[in-house]
């Protein structure tokens, strides 16, 4: 199971690594990424969590994840199925903005938890809600 949602994860980080409507991604498979030598060094994978934030502000948040067809907005991690989360108005939402900043939660972060399904489905789902932003 692991290894379907490590190559999912993969194709989704490809993908948002090179979109004009994503700003910043967060994936240790990313040599960018802080964690990237250790988990490299630790792991024989690289999870599938990953995060983003794209260039344009909530608004593009709101339209991004309502554009999305396979994944569910729900706070969750590690079930099979693909999810994706706002963390500034749900898990981090008892936060003031202070403290969301300095946990390092912006506005306009997602984080996906990316399950089983066919990855190229999910893939074009992401591709799909990003394409409809530019």
């Amino acid at each position: 199971r692991m290894r379907q949602h490590q190559e999912n994860a993969n194709k989704l980080v490809t993908l948002l690594a090179e979109h004009d409507a994503v700003d910043t991604v967060y994936h240790p498979s990313l040599p960018s990424h802080p964690g990237h030598e250790i988990a490299k060094e630790q792991q024989t994978g690289f999870g599938a969590m990953l995060s983003l934030e794209l260039k344009g502000g909530e608004d593009q948040v709101v339209a991004f994840i309502n554009a999305l067809e396979h994944f569910s907005l729900a706070e969750s991690l590690g079930g099979t199925e693909s999810l994706v989360c706002h963390p500034s108005t749900m898990t981090h939402a008892a936060m003031d903005a202070e403290a969301q900043a300095k946990a390092g939660i912006s506005a306009t972060l997602m984080r996906f938890s990316v399950g089983i399904e066919d990855g190229d489905e999910l893939a074009e789902d992401v591709k799909q809600a990003l394409d409809s932003l530019l």
